[in-house]
């Protein structure tokens, strides 16, 4: 379970969202400019400078206590269990696919890592791209890579920001489902940001609305986006 209640401002821009997620997937929806992306990485442990004196954060996952600012408390991404995909695929450009993939993989033996960064990049569609480097790669497929490399650690918390959207429908569509069932699996808590109604009613999944740095609405999909769902059937009609 991930509990937060952040209070942040930068600019005229004031996120303020006290929330608890309890349920395995939960899509974070709402328009351009509504937050999903500064909560996402606040919730990774990122950004904590760029809301300098205007920061006030506690994060929580499975009672494991990752952000406390009244305490100092700010833990690094890599220790929180966490791994976070953001829209622009962030690889190490000197590095091969295959190494970035194995990039957190530290505490596995040679041929083990070898094997799992093989069977991340073939879960993602990517295992003929592993001796390429990132400049060699579409945006398609770096955002492959980028989720195989955040897979690969078994994180406890998994963020997605807009992780599909250079992938073309079906492609995301089949690679959302196959994510879906991965960490169902694995047992990954999954926070997925989204401005696409589609991507939110195809999860099933818990959704939380926001606006303009509010949590709007916590619930279904199917309650809360029904408008949504009949402009969807509306379109393809």
């Amino acid at each position: 379970m991930l509990e937060f209640a952040i209070d942040a401002r930068r600019g005229s821009f004031h996120l303020k969202i006290e929330c608890r997620l309890a349920t395995e997937w939960t899509v974070i929806f709402g328009p351009s400019g509504a937050g999903k992306s500064s909560l996402l990485r606040l919730l990774a442990g990122l950004d904590r400078f760029h809301f300098s004196g205007h920061l006030s954060a506690r994060v929580a996952l499975d009672d494991s206590l990752l952000t406390n600012t009244t305490t100092r408390l700010w833990r690094r991404p890599g220790q929180r269990g966490t791994s976070m995909v953001a829209q622009q695929p962030s690889l190490f450009p000197h590095l091969t696919v295959a190494a970035n993939v194995a990039y957190g993989l530290s505490r596995f033996a040679s041929e083990k890592k070898a094997l799992w960064v093989e069977e991340m990049l073939e879960f993602v569609g990517a295992n003929d791209l592993a001796n390429r480097r990132p400049r060699d790669l579409s945006g398609g497929e770096a955002q492959r890579v980028a989720l195989a490399r955040a897979l690969a650690p078994k994180p406890r918390l998994l963020l997605l920001d807009e992780p599909f959207s250079a992938l073309d429908g079906a492609a995301s569509d089949a690679l959302l489902a196959r994510l879906i069932d991965w960490a169902n699996e694995h047992q990954v808590q999954t926070v997925m940001a989204t401005h696409d109604a589609a991507d939110a009613l195809a999860t099933a999944a818990e959704v939380a609305l926001l606006r303009e740095g509010r949590l709007a609405a916590l619930g279904s999909a199917a309650e809360f986006l029904a408008p949504e769902r009949q402009r969807i059937l509306d379109k393809l009609g």
